[in-house]
């Protein structure tokens, strides 16, 4: 929980500083859209991750170590590659990306530049969650922890350094920001696996291991996390025909859209942590036959992960107009993110039980009711109402704010009831 909540002030961070530049809004509006790009590709993470989550977890609890580290192995060059690949594929295509998701004028041409800069370092940036999910998988999630904190510590110090030049550094403006990423990600990842090599953790990586890597295993964890991509790639493909219809709103719009989801993603990212740890606790367990405790860990999970967003949502309810200042000064687009805020915060919790519930089947492998849900919400609940509301009712963003809240609240009490229904138990990997 700790090292994802540190995880996400990556973007915290760099959107803070941003809005610090003098194209304050055009800058936060650049890199929101180039989010809502960078989640879209991020959603080819997920053709590996559950899969990765599942296979590892699972033989560490069988005590399968050798073939735990091979599961690694494949993992990391799995997402090697894909990073790599849709790394190249956005640096040479994304301003046209930005431009059909509606950014113009300053806002296209600073989303551009700190996307191209982004997406040189997306193969790192893959790997690099891989070797937080491995060591969670195998029992070293302190390690993991560590390894996130200090990434971010690097990229807090580096971000006004290389934004603004400080110290002698060159002032690459919102490039900077990118710039400072991707050397933390670097360096998180050097350092995770130069821990695997040496023997500091619970499984080592050998060059030569005794089960050899197979493109046949390589697709086993691939074909598990198939369901979770499609969930996800239809989920972020909404996003981003959404993003048009915010942008039709305007820039401060956009801009308060993005802080928002910013701080919404700062939520989530506490229940991912914890969500990730229930995984790998659920794959450890039932690869030990040990159903029971699944089940009340489980369950316990989902108790904490509703909790956690009650507290959060209050907070962001209450202090939303000093969230927003935070970022900006204007007053139209203070009013905009504050009320966008309190919409959002009234369904944390719903999103807490949502969230734990993924995790839960995404530890024994059972990844279709998610992507299921995720589709639904995305097109029926959330496309076809905002398309239809701001095309021919001229809804305000208020509007949109609205129907994507409650999109989320219904859709998390409906998986629940089917969680309680208990067949995750009985799956195999």
């Amino acid at each position: 929980m700790f090292g994802f909540l540190s995880q996400n002030i990556y973007s915290l961070v760099d959107t803070y500083w941003v809005a610090q530049l003098p194209e304050a809004e055009a800058a936060v509006a650049g890199v929101t859209f180039y989010a809502t790009i960078l989640w879209a590709f991020f959603s080819f993470n997920q053709l590996v991750g559950p899969g990765s989550v599942a296979v590892i977890s699972r033989r560490y609890g069988e005590k399968e170590y050798d073939r735990a580290e091979t599961a690694i192995k494949e993992t990391l060059l799995l997402k090697l590659g894909f990073g790599f690949f849709f790394g190249v594929v956005g640096y040479f295509s994304v301003h046209y990306m930005l431009f059909a998701l509606g950014a113009r004028g300053e806002a296209l041409d600073l989303g551009s530049s700190y996307g191209q800069t982004m997406f040189l370092g997306m193969g790192i940036m893959y790997a690099t969650y891989s070797v937080f999910t491995a060591m969670r998988g195998i029992a070293n999630p302190s390690i993991a922890m560590i390894l996130m904190i200090g990434s971010n510590l690097l990229n807090l110090i580096l971000d006004p350094l290389f934004i603004f030049g400080y110290l002698g550094f060159p002032a690459l403006g919102i490039n900077g920001a990118a710039v400072a990423s991707v050397i933390s990600y670097s360096a998180a990842f050097s350092i995770g696996i130069f821990l695997f090599a040496t023997d500091r953790t619970n499984v080592a990586l050998h060059w030569r291991s005794k089960v050899p890597v197979s493109v046949a295993s390589m697709w086993h964890i691939m074909k598990i996390g198939i369901p979770s991509w499609a969930g996800s790639i239809s989920y972020s493909g909404a996003r981003l025909i959404i993003m048009p219809m915010v942008a039709t709103f305007g820039t401060p719009v956009v801009a308060a859209y993005g802080v928002g989801n910013q701080v919404n993603s700062f939520g989530i990212m506490i229940l991912v942590g914890i969500g990730l740890g229930l995984s790998s606790l659920i794959g450890h367990n039932i690869g030990s036959n040990k159903l029971a405790r699944a089940k009340k860990t489980a369950d316990q999970s989902i108790l904490l992960g509703v909790a956690i967003m009650v507290v959060f949502g209050l907070g962001t309810f209450i202090f939303s107009k000093e969230i927003m200042g935070m970022f900006f000064d204007t007053p139209e687009t203070l009013a905009i993110g504050s009320i966008m805020l309190r919409v959002f915060a009234v369904v944390f919790p719903f999103w807490g039980a949502f969230i734990m519930i993924e995790e839960v089947f995404a530890g024994v492998g059972k990844n279709k009711p998610a992507m299921a849900a995720n589709i639904v919400t995305a097109w029926v609940f959330q496309v076809i109402p905002i398309f239809a509301a701001t095309k021919f009712f001229h809804a305000t963003e208020f509007t949109v704010w609205c129907i994507m809240s409650a999109s989320g609240a219904i859709t998390s009490i409906a998986f629940y009831f089917y969680y309680r229904r208990g067949t995750w138990l009985a799956a195999r990997v």
